[in-house]
């Protein structure tokens, strides 16, 4: 006699997309300690496809220098365009030039690599997060560049503006010399300098606990906006495209992980 049919038990886990949508989010959701070498992969990762995809953005010069020109004029209307006077004044001190030079060429990765490893070491918890706001703001920065390609004030033609990073040999930049075929030069709206800064300060602002690392969280960002603008790299309103990228970066991240950065813990237990 046949045995009667019996019921074959449903596969676990989730059948339905909505199903593995809420698995996923709830899995980036959960605070998890950031391992290291994931970490670094991750980083690496996103910064090579970043600088592939910036660096391949066709190279639009008559439209780059157009936008130039009209964002200089809109400063002018403004009444900021502080620039070309900061540019000339820094310029008149060689000291104080090579000085602004070098600030520019590596505290931009120097400082934001140091506030990565501070809050992998010291805020776990919350690494995570900052991370990705940092990674959204660098990623929506590609759709400024394909959109708005803007020449630098130092290469608006007869703008008087000083490429001071060129004029003094500046060791490793990627703005003039034999290097600058590895950098998209037009390349400037929104300013991830400025960005990247204003993230450093956040950070630094919302989570060091002593007083001299605050106050550095608010001066770095202003210290980089005048050396951006000083060395005739960036414009104003370059650092304002920068500041709103890094505002949709906060956004995006919030809306990933449920919960702005400040409102994780500062430590989580390590994985089992």
């Amino acid at each position: 006699m046949d045995e009667p049919e019996r019921d074959t038990p449903a596969p676990a886990g989730p059948r339905t997309p909505t199903e593995l949508i809420r698995r996923a989010l709830r899995h980036i959701r959960t605070p998890r300690r950031p391992i290291l070498i994931v970490e670094l992969g991750i980083l690496a990762a996103a910064y090579g496809v970043y600088s592939m995809i910036r660096n391949n953005v066709p190279d639009d010069q008559a439209r780059a220098v157009a936008n130039s020109v009209r964002i200089w004029s809109t400063e002018q209307d403004l009444h900021i365009d502080f620039e070309l006077w900061l540019n000339h004044t820094v310029h008149a001190v060689q000291w104080l030039t090579v000085t602004v030079n070098y600030f520019y060429v590596f505290m931009h990765f120097a400082v934001t690599g140091a506030v990565l490893v501070w809050l992998f070491v010291r805020h776990p918890g919350r690494y995570r997060a900052a991370r990705t706001v940092l990674a959204f703001t660098t990623g929506l920065a590609l759709f400024g560049y394909y959109l708005f390609p803007l020449a630098p004030p130092r290469l608006l033609p007869s703008g008087g503006f000083f490429d001071t990073v060129a004029i003094h040999d500046t060791v490793g930049a990627l703005t003039s010399g034999d290097l600058q075929g590895l950098s998209n030069q037009y390349a400037a709206m929104p300013s991830m300098h400025a960005g990247w800064s204003l993230w450093c300060g956040i950070a630094l602002i919302m989570f060091a606990r002593h007083k001299w690392l605050r106050v550095l969280g608010v001066l770095y960002p202003l210290a980089t906006v005048l050396v951006i603008t000083a060395t005739g790299n960036h414009y104003v309103l370059d650092a304002v495209g920068g500041y709103l990228t890094l505002a949709a970066g906060f956004g995006l991240q919030r809306l990933l992980h449920g919960r702005s950065v400040h409102a994780f813990k500062q430590h989580v237990p390590a994985v089992p």
